[in-house]
Order: structure tokens, then sequence, then C-alpha cells
């Protein structure tokens, strides 16, 4: 589990991919603080396994799955990566519980700047949009951010300047693609409210509505 507070931004040091898997190599720092062989790391929000250390630098397994599902296909050398290392229950939850599985990804259409703030909107499918809520959190490349307008065909959020600084969002360009992961809690919610549809079309009495999940603090 993640956070989506991003720690550093790395740059890549090399990218291949040969058959069905490939490695991921990364400069970091702070990241590489505590790690270890087989511990976690979100790169651009994607949940990757460290499976060799160096001084300044960590090599990641890729599944090709991951490379269909995520926009690290786009990176190249000295490409910029958002960084963060599993949680830790004994530091502060500063942004929401985010898994490091990308649902998809979406294509910035545009940015605005607003004052001290920047807006970034980005179209994306209707399917990844059902689990979006104005003012519910979302992760973009492995960012925590709040939604601040939502409707059937894109989502946008606000960018202020702590967050311009220590991340790689303000640096894409129009066109680029991003990861985009949806609150977990909001799916859940969904499925279980689905089940209870089919089964009540069944004729099929469910343990599962609204009284039971306000008791379970959903």
């Amino acid at each position: 589990m993640f956070t989506g507070i991003v720690e550093e931004v790395g740059m890549v040091k090399n990218i291949t991919v040969s058959g069905n898997s490939g490695k991921i190599r990364i400069k970091a720092s702070k990241v590489l603080e505590d790690v270890n062989l087989g511990d976690s790391i979100a790169v651009n929000g994607v949940c990757l396994t460290v499976c060799e250390v160096f001084l300044n630098e960590f090599v990641a397994d890729v599944m090709m799955e991951t490379v269909r599902a995520t926009n690290l296909s786009n990176l190249t050398r000295n490409s910029k990566v958002n960084l963060e290392r599993a949680m830790s229950f004994s530091s502060r939850f500063g942004g929401h519980i985010v898994t490091g599985h990308v649902d998809t990804t979406g294509t910035i259409v545009d940015f605005k700047k607003e004052e001290n703030a920047v807006w970034i909107s980005i179209k994306v499918g209707q399917d990844f949009l059902d689990y979006v809520v104005y003012k519910g959190s979302i992760t973009i490349d492995g960012v925590s951010l709040t939604v601040a307008y939502v409707d059937k065909n894109m989502l946008k959020v606000s960018i202020i300047p702590h967050t311009k600084k220590s991340t790689t969002l303000l640096g894409k360009k129009v066109g680029d693609l991003v990861n985009l992961e949806s609150d977990i809690i909001g799916k859940y919610v969904k499925r279980f409210i689905s089940l209870y549809k089919e089964n009540d079309e069944k004729g099929k009495p469910s343990k599962i509505d609204l009284d039971f999940l306000m008791k379970n603090g959903f």
C-alpha cells in the first residue's frame, strides 16, 4: 500500500522489454535509504518490486501486462518518474489509500493557470469515470490529488506550487498519458451494490444492502 505522497522524483537510466517481461533501472536516493530486495516502490503510481539495489539506483521487474496497462512503455532514458516507498505504519498518512494497481491511463488535454495553481484536464473513458466523484481522491502518476471537476468525458485537478515542485505532473505536455487509479473504497462500494442488484433481479435475498454498508463503515 501507498499514500500517493511522492517522496522524490527519480530518473530512468534504462528500460528494456524482451519477450513477455522487462526491467527498468532508476536513479534515486531517498527511496533507497532503507530499501531491501523484494520491497515495493511505486513508479509513476505503478507498484514494482525491487530486484536489484545499487548505491544510487535500483532495478525492478516489469510484466508485459504492466507495460500494456500503464504509461511505463512511454518512458525512455532520462525520463523523470514519481517515486514512493510502501507506506509505513509509523509515519503520517497524508494522502489516501493507494494500491499501486493502475486502473487505466488518461490523456492530458489542457493546462490552465489560475493564480498560484494550475488546472490539469484529463480525458478518460466512462468506465473509469464511474468510480470518480467530485471532491473525492484520485491518483495521477502516483500523486494523491482531489478531484475538482468531473463529467462524462474528463476529470480535472488543481496543482498547487508544492506539488509542482515535488512531482513530474507539470513537466508533462498536452497529449501525454498519465496513470490513473481510483479510490479503492469506491470500487468495493460499486461491487457490493452490483451484487445486491444482481441478486435482487434473480429474486435471491442478499445480505448486502445499504444498511449493511453503513454499519460496516462505507
